[in-house]
């Protein structure tokens, strides 16, 4: 009896002890990127005798700093810029096989002497060669391109067809903003486009510029011609020690803009802002 009256108490004892506290598992939800004008990067634009936008991104601060955030979010020809992804889908297609793999120049005059050569794939990417893009363009096919454009998420306004298969992204009608340049750089720089690891290292060393002590530049320039209309581009990060920074900026000359300093201006006027911010 006086076992099964302790079995009894142990029982009573075990249901009315209190319960553990749950604990509560915090959820960490990325701040949403803030936007901040910079009225210096205006003065830059128009000291250069230039229209146009300064996008730079800081994913340690998650702001979004520009001089114009509506044009920012504007559509326009990808142009030469174009060429970062058209190299990843080559590479991943096997249409190139590495920087080495040669592009044999025809014989035929070409918009540039500098294009009129022998070409290995890292010197196609660095002197953005058209019309050798545009064999690179032809080789992958356009249900390839379609397909890869969609799996990388490029920008819903890039449109291929048989029709512009060597030339989409310089006749006007596909479009991209410097938003989602920044957005297409951020994904391929952090590792998350689906692309393999080969692809993405060889594509990150022939998109190096500059390599300073203290910064290193990477990108891709893109100009845009149409009769008298004329577009610029420059789209690419700076990594700094263990940050990295992502711009986009377009731009288009003004009336009197001497139109010899457009290849260069570019990428100065961009450096400028960089400057003005601490980056560089």
């Amino acid at each position: 009896m006086k076992s099964f009256h302790l079995f009894l108490l142990l029982l009573l004892t075990s249901c009315t002890q209190p319960q553990a506290p749950q604990t509560t598992i915090p959820i960490n939800i990325p701040p949403t990127p803030k936007k901040q004008t910079n009225e210096s990067f205006q003065k830059i634009i128009e000291s250069a005798e230039l229209n146009g936008v300064i996008l730079i991104y800081n994913p340690q601060t998650q702001i979004y700093t520009s001089n114009d955030f509506e044009r920012s979010e504007k559509g326009f020809p990808p142009a030469s810029t174009f060429k970062i992804p058209n190299s990843i889908i080559a590479l991943e297609t096997g249409v190139v096989e590495n920087v080495n793999t040669l592009f044999k120049w025809d014989g035929q005059k070409r918009a540039f002497k500098m294009w009129e050569q022998d070409l290995i794939f890292e010197n196609v990417f660095k002197k953005s060669c058209l019309p050798c893009y545009q064999e690179i363009a032809r080789n992958i096919g356009v249900d390839s391109m379609t397909a890869y454009l969609k799996k990388l998420n490029y920008s819903p306004n890039v449109k291929v067809d048989s029709a512009s298969l060597d030339l989409f992204w310089i006749n006007g009608k596909s479009t991209i903003s410097a938003f989602e340049q920044i957005d297409f750089l951020s994904r391929f720089y952090h590792s998350k486009l689906p692309i393999s690891e080969r692809t993405e290292k060889i594509v990150k060393e022939i998109m190096l510029i500059d390599e300073k002590s203290n910064y290193r530049l990477s990108g891709k320039t893109g100009w845009y011609v149409n009769e008298d209309e004329n577009l610029g581009w420059f789209v690419g990060y700076v990594e700094k020690g263990d940050d990295v920074y992502f711009m986009a900026t377009n731009v288009d000359p003004k009336d009197n803009f001497d139109m010899e300093q457009f290849p260069r201006i570019r990428l100065q006027i961009l450096k400028q802002a960089m400057k003005h911010l601490g980056i560089i």
